[in-house]
């Protein structure tokens, strides 16, 4: 499977870092928005080998620690394990069907969840906001699903015109 132009990839990741770090912020539903990097990370992983998958998601999460400043590598490490598991969900199934992508979305909103806060605890974050990280991560699951369905619809849209 050829899957996206790395350039177009590229472009729309770049577009969505922009977008989280300036606007987004606008767009928060009880503190939390969605992470349009994660939805363009998995709607790359799921079309392409788990190797460039991986080398995707090192790279959106790299950029985010970078924006970030004090996460100290734990969205490269989140979003690369992401990367990669998303990329393995979607073997055998149709890379375009919206409830395919919105559940591998959601599932995979949660699992960088985890890894991140594990990461952050290792480095000494304190544990005792586990249960508000926990419900906030649950509501991005949803914000997520929803922000990759509509992607999911736009993208279709660009491909039935070409």
């Amino acid at each position: 499977m050829a899957g996206p132009r790395w350039w177009v990839a590229a472009l729309l990741l770049v577009g969505a870092l922009l977008a989280q770090t300036t606007l987004l912020h606008l767009a928060t539903v009880r503190g939390v928005a969605p992470s349009l990097v994660l939805v363009i990370v998995v709607w790359y992983a799921i079309a392409v080998d788990t190797r460039r998958a991986a080398i995707f998601g090192m790279f959106a999460g790299l950029t985010e620690d970078v924006f970030a400043a004090t996460t100290g590598g734990a969205w490269t490490v989140s979003t690369t394990l992401v990367a990669i598991i998303a990329g393995m969900l979607s073997r055998g199934f149709f890379a375009d069907s919206i409830p395919l992508v919105a559940a591998i979305t959601a599932f995979a909103t949660l699992v960088r969840a985890l890894v991140f806060w594990v990461v952050m605890a290792a480095q000494g974050y304190p544990s005792g906001l586990a249960l508000l990280h926990f419900h906030q991560a649950l509501l991005q699951m949803v914000l997520n699903a929803m922000a990759m369905a509509v992607f999911v619809l736009i993208v279709r849209r660009f491909e039935n015109r070409t």
